[in-house]
């Protein structure tokens, strides 16, 4: 539970409010000029409360990723609020804002791109354990594969890379890698 401003108790775990991402249009090859923007988000409000679940729907185009990775702090918002817990995102920098991440992860839309071609899937999973210092060598091998099985796929698979993998398999391969830190919030895109 997260405390409002009056210091009582709040079951919201994520407020929105007044969300703006905009991507400036510019002209010219020497001397860019702004010319206007794009409107991935405008004035988007919302909040959801533990154990809440909420769908953004709308076409190709509308910005729900683009909601999704502003609320991570991926893409920096024009303006807006994005209060996580009680502590607003948008003024994080840093050490601060990575520390903030281990709560609220994100499973990407394309498992193609989101996982790197170069690594093995336990290198993959077992990553944000690494990052934030929870677990290391035979503890975060083991809970790789505990991940592994969680989402269906073989435990022996943990020294194979993305490319031998389905699009479905890679998918849950990010489902893994979202879940190994115990987040309290995923972003679905």
């Amino acid at each position: 539970m997260t405390t409002n401003g009056n210091g009582t108790k709040s079951d919201t775990i994520l407020r929105i409010k007044d969300l703006k991402m905009y991507f400036p249009i510019t002209r010219g090859i020497v001397f860019q000029r702004h010319v206007g923007d794009v409107k991935a988000v405008d004035s988007v409000t919302f909040d959801i409360k533990r154990g809440e679940t909420l769908g953004l729907v709308g076409e190709i185009g509308c910005g729900k990723s683009t909601t999704g990775r502003a609320i991570l702090q991926l893409y920096r918002p024009t303006a807006g609020s994005v209060e996580f817990e009680g502590t607003e995102l948008t003024t994080l920098k840093g050490e601060s804002l990575r520390k903030m991440r281990r709560n609220i992860q994100m499973i990407f839309q394309d498992p193609y791109a989101s996982l790197n071609p170069r690594m093995t899937v336990g290198n993959i999973v077992g990553e944000p354990l690494e990052v934030h210092s929870i677990l290391s060598g035979r503890a975060r091998r083991d809970r790789v594969k505990e991940l592994l099985e969680i989402v269906g796929l073989n435990p022996y698979f943990i020294n194979r890379y993305p490319h031998e993998f389905s699009g479905g398999q890679r998918q849950r391969i990010g489902v893994a890698r979202a879940l190994a830190v115990q987040p309290n919030f995923i972003v679905c895109d």
